[in-house]
């Protein structure tokens, strides 16, 4: 990771970006909601400012957030890491479509096991966060693990404690896995966890983990490496324990079928495929398909348009997946027909 992504990674931690200049154009632009994307929008903002002068200011403050904002009309989109049910989105009349795919990865800190050396089964990740295994030499967990020395040392898993698409995506993950887990806690953006520490947002989670001996979490990957936390590799459909990667994301992601998934609602979590991260997730944005202020609407798609066309780098540097060509154009086809403005397409 270089510089520029150290930089950006660690203003996350603001929990906001702000990138409009006094005497900006009257198109800046304001979003908020997913942690998980934060990094990326902030660098795409940061490029985007530089070239058009139009800033953003975006709340990292989860998707759960993000959703109530945009319904309540307090920024131009939100950003979540649950898509909506179409009803949900007819409700307010909102449009939504995927602007980056990513993978969450469960983080420790277990002094002696570096990043990578842990392995884990879904079924494993339920039954801790369960309260059902509760110290890491447990034999449930050293049964996958031979010659890993497991210390006898209490595990405190680490929860998000604000509405996060992060936890849709692990809770989905959890539920798949494990029929207990799907019976008792379910699958939804806030649920309640047995046990454990809530931290807000990917930084809080990030934060507690790095602080906690014995801890576990959930993060989106870029907060993984950025605050230098060991992660465990965790099993797939297939059975395998591929490493969290940009390959790994992108071979869950190929399994996507965007072109029938109605409102482009895909869950990307358990994909088929040997080499699929099975906790690979998206982010999606969130508009009002009538917009009150068209050259606001207008300016919302031309920013995804210029991420869309010129962020790829960018994304890759941080290891997001960046939606395919044929997916940019099914999206930007969605935009013509149903985003308009003072009655009138606002695309292209």
């Amino acid at each position: 990771m270089n510089a520029l992504s150290r930089k950006l990674i660690g203003a996350a931690f603001v929990g906001a970006i702000s990138l409009t200049a006094v005497g900006a154009q009257a198109a800046d632009i304001s979003g908020a909601g997913s942690t998980f994307a934060y990094p990326i929008l902030s660098k795409w903002a940061e490029a985007y400012k530089a070239k058009a002068n139009v800033g953003m200011n975006y709340q990292s403050i989860g998707s759960g957030g993000g959703i109530k904002q945009i319904n309540a009309k307090t920024v131009d989109f939100g950003a979540t890491d649950m898509p909506l049910e179409q009803k949900d989105l007819d409700g307010p009349g909102l449009a939504q479509f995927p602007i980056i795919m990513g993978g969450i990865v469960p983080v420790i800190n277990v002094k002696g096991i570096d990043a990578g050396k842990l392995k884990l089964t879904g079924k494993i990740l339920a039954d801790i966060y369960l309260g059902m295994i509760s110290n890491w030499n447990d034999k449930a967990i050293a049964a996958i693990n031979p010659g890993l020395k497991l210390p006898d040392l209490a595990i405190a898993p680490v929860y998000r404690s604000d509405g996060s698409g992060t936890t849709f995506n692990f809770t989905y993950y959890l539920a798949e896995e494990s029929p207990e887990w799907k019976d008792k806690i379910g699958v939804n953006t806030a649920v309640q966890f047995p046990q454990g520490i809530g931290g807000k947002g990917n930084e809080g989670v990030s934060a507690f983990t790095s602080r906690t001996d014995g801890a576990i979490g959930y993060v989106e990957y870029a907060y993984a490496k950025q605050n230098k936390l060991a992660y465990a590799l965790v099993q797939n459909k297939e059975g395998a324990f591929p490493e969290p990667n940009l390959k790994s994301f992108q071979a869950a992601a190929a399994n996507a079928d965007w072109a029938h998934a109605t409102g482009f609602k895909v869950i990307l979590a358990n994909q088929p495929g040997k080499d699929s991260w099975p906790m690979t997730a998206s982010t999606w944005a969130l508009v009002y398909k009538n917009q009150d202020k068209a050259d606001i609407g207008k300016s919302v798609l031309t920013f995804f348009d210029y991420a869309y066309k010129n962020g790829q780098p960018a994304a890759e540097s941080l290891d997001y997946v960046p939606m395919p060509d044929n997916v940019v154009k099914l999206i930007e086809e969605s935009w013509a027909k149903d985003v308009k403005g003072d009655g009138k397409a606002l695309w292209p």
